[in-house]
């Protein structure tokens, strides 16, 4: 039995009508009442004939259910991710590393979460449990706490060679197998914490970001030259840059089988034993293993000679050899007279300086003495040595501690050298196929992994770190790490249909789309809100399904 509202004479009314079968059992309908007209039927004709039926069935006689909506939750943002997450294969590859048949919490769905957390709102792991009340994540347990997280970074630790292994296994079809250009450099994370612990990855070096002394952990990625992150490092804070180069190119080697492979680093990564080292490996396997590095040309003197019997074509190029291996400068005359200029200001200021010392100090000495403290040559000294070292020009102005009295000289020859050196980028390469131009070009393209770190630091806040255990630090690292894959590939998808938004302006679009839950009795309703014509834009663009 139910109701049915039919139309006549342009006026609608409200029936009581049941189905039935006849004896040859096909389905019929017959009115059991006719109720009257929609527009006379109001609830206090109504609400009679309800509680009469509630009572017949011995239900209470309130004649509506309370309808009791939840918080809307965003939703656009964390479903684009879980379609990604999942197109990439990444949800498939942590279920295999991670399997265990022990382990009574679903650790891929907990680390996705924190993945997501930091492209979306990141935060400290408590910070993610309350961002989860705030979203409606796709295919998360219905129960979540702070303990569940940490147990899932320690799995993601306990299984993390094999954990990497699988991720690369999904990244490999996006590799080019023929030649790989791959840039590689290391950045500085700040972390917290005064403890030690054993094996202690927080370390005090000199931190890229603050321009000081701090405790941190090194970060190191790779990444191909269409912006894809291939993997990461994790090395302890007074780790010497040097020192990471050729395990990071092992590793890489055995995890992608690309038959031709070309490193691109920046110079605090050259040392002549990695030039060593890189040459014979490019002389093991049937792989061709090339490199293209800056060459930190200041810290070797015997270049200097080197420079100067340069010819610069039209284009500022020029090659000559170093090492065994292709050295490749490029000069730009404008950014040389820049340099040179600003370093002459300097010592110029300075020298002004020094002679405004020796005037009070001769000016006192012929008895024409100005208020103030009495100044001394000892005094003049301190001074003058403290503010060369300040501006770094200690190799261009000495000061004279053997004479009598307050002297100094600027070193005319040491400041000619630096600027032989000014506007040149030095690049040392053992690729025979590549003009001098290409080799620039290539190594200019390393400036795209530090717009990486800088999403990293900025949109990811992988800093600063309150993590103390080693393995949660490199987990930390590595869900962070995650999250760039995930971010670069929107952008990549982005740029290749023309889409002007970034990733963060797409994901903030996105949480636009919320999901909303009512309850209503014992019955509960689920939908998202419409969605609008940019967000539709957005999916199609990410090569991505859209919510239903």
């Amino acid at each position: 039995m139910y109701t049915k509202i039919t139309q006549s004479g342009g006026r609608r009314y409200l029936q009581l009508v049941e189905g039935f079968r006849d004896d040859a059992g096909k389905v019929r309908h017959r009115i059991v009442a006719n109720l009257g007209r929609i527009d006379d039927l109001t609830p206090q004709k109504l609400d009679p004939l309800i509680n009469g039926l509630n009572r017949v069935l011995g239900r209470s006689e309130n004649t509506a259910f309370e309808v009791v909506p939840e918080s809307a939750r965003a939703y656009g943002d964390v479903f684009a991710l879980h379609e990604l997450w999942k197109d990439l294969g990444f949800d498939r590859a942590l279920s295999r590393a991670l399997r265990s048949g022990r382990r009574e919490i679903d650790a891929e769905a907990l680390i996705r979460a924190m993945v997501f957390n930091r492209l979306c709102a990141p935060d400290s792991k408590l910070g993610c449990l309350r961002w989860l009340e705030t979203v409606a994540m796709p295919a998360m347990p219905e129960s979540v706490t702070h303990q569940h997280l940490l147990r899932a970074m320690d799995a993601l630790m306990d299984h993390a060679e094999v954990v990497e292994i699988e991720l690369a296994r999904q990244i490999r079809p996006l590799v080019d197998h023929d030649l790989a250009i791959i840039f590689y450099d290391l950045t500085t994370v700040r972390i917290h914490g005064e403890g030690e612990v054993s094996d202690d990855l927080r370390a005090f070096g000199l931190n890229k970001e603050t321009g000081g002394i701090a405790r941190q952990f090194v970060l190191g990625v790779v990444q191909t030259a269409e912006g894809l992150p291939l993997m990461h490092t994790v090395h302890p804070g007074n780790m010497a840059e040097t020192k990471t180069l050729q395990a990071m190119l092992k590793t890489v080697l055995q995890r992608f089988p690309v038959q031709r492979v070309i490193l691109v680093a920046d110079r605090g990564l050259l040392s002549m034993d990695n030039i060593g080292e890189l040459t014979a490996m490019a002389d093991q396997g049937g792989r061709k293993l090339g490199f293209i590095l800056a060459v930190p040309a200041r810290r070797y003197g015997e270049l200097a000679e080197t420079f100067r019997g340069l010819a610069f074509s039209e284009e500022g190029l020029a090659e000559a050899a170093f090492a065994g291996h292709r050295l490749i400068v490029a000069h730009d005359p404008t950014r040389a007279a820049l340099q040179s200029a600003r370093r002459r200001g300097r010592i110029a200021e300075l020298d002004a300086m020094a002679d405004k010392l020796v005037t009070r100090l001769d000016a006192q000495d012929a008895g024409e003495t100005a208020r103030g403290r009495r100044a001394s040559d000892r005094g003049a000294y301190s001074r003058f040595t403290r503010a060369v070292a300040e501006a770094e020009l200690t190799r261009f102005i000495k000061a004279d501690f053997t004479a009598d009295r307050f002297s100094w000289a600027l070193d005319e020859e040491a400041i000619t050298a630096a600027e032989l050196f000014d506007g040149k980028l030095a690049l040392l390469t053992n690729a025979p196929d590549l003009t001098p131009a290409e080799a620039v070009t290539r190594y200019k393209s390393l400036a795209d992994i530090e717009r990486g770190f800088r999403v990293l630091k900025s949109d990811v806040e992988i800093a600063p770190v309150h993590h103390r255990l080693p393995d949660r630090i490199r987990a930390h690292a590595l869900i962070c790490f995650l999250a760039l894959v995930l971010y670069r590939v929107m952008r990549m998808r982005l740029k290749a249909k023309g889409h002007a938004a970034s990733p963060r302006t797409a994901l903030d679009l996105l949480a636009r789309i919320q999901k909303h839950t009512t309850h209503i009795g014992p019955r509960t309703f689920t939908g998202t809100s419409k969605t609008q014509p940019e967000q539709l834009v957005l999916f199609d663009a990410l090569s991505l399904a859209k919510p239903t």
